[in-house]
Formats: C-alpha cells, sequence, structure tokens
C-alpha cells in the first residue's frame, strides 16, 4: 500500500508504475487500485474505509490493470474506461470502477503457459512450435516442464 497527499499523485504514481513493470521483457503483470479519502493513521498503519475500498478495487484488478473509483475519477491524468458498479467485500453499496490507462498504451503482451509470467513477443527468447502455434516461455525450466507434460496447459489446446 502506498499513501499520496492528494489522488492526483497516486494516479500518476500508479500509471507509471504499471508502465515501468510494462516495459520489462519478463516482469508480471501489476494489478492496482486506488481509492481516496481520509485514513486513519494508527501504530505505524493506515486502516478505515478508505484503504477497506482501495484494497477491494486492487483485488477486483485483472493482470496489468489499475483500477479506481468514482471518487478518484476527476483527478485521472489518463483515459478511463468505465466499468461499471462492483460489488465489494465489506463495503455496503456498489462502487463504480474504472480502469485508468496512458494515452499511447498499446504494449502487446503474451503469457507464458507454464508459470503465467507475461512476455513481450518481440523480446521472448525461448520459443516452442507445438501444434501449429508458437508458444513464448520464460525460462528453461519453464520449457522442460512445458516438453515434458504440455497437456497439462490446456489453454493451449
Amino acid at each position: 500500500m502506498l499513501v499520496f497527499p492528494n489522488a492526483t499523485s497516486g494516479v500518476r504514481c500508479g500509471l507509471d508504475i504499471r508502465s515501468r513493470a510494462a516495459a520489462e521483457p519478463q516482469f508480471p503483470g501489476v494489478r492496482l487500485g486506488m481509492h481516496t479519502g481520509q485514513a486513519l493513521y494508527r501504530e505505524g498503519d493506515y486502516l478505515g474505509a478508505t484503504v477497506n475500498v482501495a484494497a477491494r478495487i486492487a483485488g477486483q484488478a485483472r493482470r496489468s490493470q489499475f483500477l479506481v473509483t468514482d471518487d478518484v475519477r476527476q483527478a485521472a491524468l489518463g483515459e478511463l474506461v468505465p466499468l461499471g458498479p462492483r460489488r465489494l467485500k465489506g463495503v455496503a453499496d456498489a462502487v463504480d470502477a474504472f480502469e485508468a490507462r496512458t494515452a499511447n498504451e498499446s504494449v502487446n503482451r503474451i503469457l507464458d503457459p507454464v508459470c503465467g509470467m507475461e512476455l513481450d513477443p518481440s523480446l521472448s527468447w525461448l520459443r516452442l512450435s507445438w501444434q501449429e502455434r508458437e508458444v513464448h516461455l520464460c525460462s528453461k525450466p519453464c520449457l522442460e516442464l512445458f516438453v515434458r507434460e504440455p497437456e497439462r496447459y490446456p489453454e493451449l489446446t
């Protein structure tokens, strides 16, 4: 969890974190979420409803996705894609969610079928032709696991 003095700083940081993670050829896709409001600070920790909503909206994010609540929407610096209301555990009312993006976003990623690592296909050096498809793998151990038991990875069948 990161805390910022204002929502604009938080959105900038979240977009930057996601952008930098996506720029790495082999890096797990980050899942980010953000909410804004008052939080209690007690004994070196932040707590309260704002923290709960932030954690829950982050939990709704998919790989490489940055979700923000409607309360953050006004401070967003990039493109916001409305995703509609979300039911969040421990939150009485549905929360409107938006996906924060930058204007120049278009990173094409593929997944290593063994470990789920996101890979840039143009930089992936371990490739295997399997059942008329090209399979990209992040490492020699993943390649060995795939070759040993390709039927364990049904997303390719």
